[in-house]
């Protein structure tokens, strides 16, 4: 039996999914039902996870797919309007699309620091991430290691959103792989004379000058992510 709360976000959602394909985010949950706060929606997709009636779908942490309708959601009366919300089946597809909500998990590679290049950090893990924070693209994320960013608010332990690419304007933050052993997260400038300057952004570390040909950009920072302990 679920409450009216409860019948009313689970229909909510699957008009959506029927509508859209995309499953609502928190926000829209939180204004369809007139609640004043995500952790009213968070009790309601809790209690109907627990229930049976729907669930939450691997590597999205808000994407959700319903698996069942209560039998109340349907009336057994004379089939009525397209636009009446009785009207609508509930058999519901074995599984809905993916879908492109507020959290998405991207590959979190390791920590930064000199002596292994992007690849040798792969671990196989993730790291859930606001999608407000990457835009369009492929991404990945990595922990930075030390402080030589400081000045340019990027601290030892935050985790930088790196938006894949291989170029680079003038003064872009970027993870640079330097002679194919040493992976930097630096400031990128060009000078005249065709060579790569990589600016630390603390004005106890002096900036590194190295041959364009030496200096392979893999990515430029999209964002951060920080930890409070």
């Amino acid at each position: 039996m679920l409450t009216a709360k409860q019948h009313e976000l689970l229909r909510f959602i699957h008009d959506r999914l029927e509508e859209t394909g995309i499953s609502p985010s928190f926000e829209e949950m939180k204004g369809a039902l007139d609640l004043k706060s995500k952790s009213g929606v968070h009790r309601l997709i809790s209690a109907l996870e627990e229930r049976g009636f729907i669930r939450r779908l691997p590597n999205r942490a808000r994407a959700l797919e319903v698996l069942k309708m209560p039998d109340s959601a349907v009336s057994a009366a004379a089939p009525k309007p397209a636009n009446d919300i009785g009207a609508r089946t509930t058999n519901v597809p074995a599984r809905m699309p993916e879908a492109a909500n507020d959290v998405i998990d991207i590959p979190l590679h390791g920590r930064i620091a000199a002596g292994a290049p992007i690849e040798a950090l792969e671990d196989h893990q993730s790291l859930p991430v606001p999608a407000a924070l990457l835009g369009p693209g492929e991404h990945f994320a990595l922990e930075v290691s030390g402080d030589s960013m400081i000045e340019a608010g990027i601290f030892d332990g935050d985790y930088a959103l790196i938006r894949r690419a291989d170029t680079a304007r003038d003064g872009d933050i970027v993870v640079a792989l330097v002679d194919d052993a040493e992976a930097t997260l630096k400031y990128l400038w060009r000078d005249a004379g065709g060579r790569i300057r990589l600016d630390p952004a603390n004005a106890s570390y002096e900036p590194q000058v190295y041959d364009a040909r030496s200096v392979q950009v893999q990515g430029k920072l999209a964002g951060l992510l920080r930890r409070y302990h």
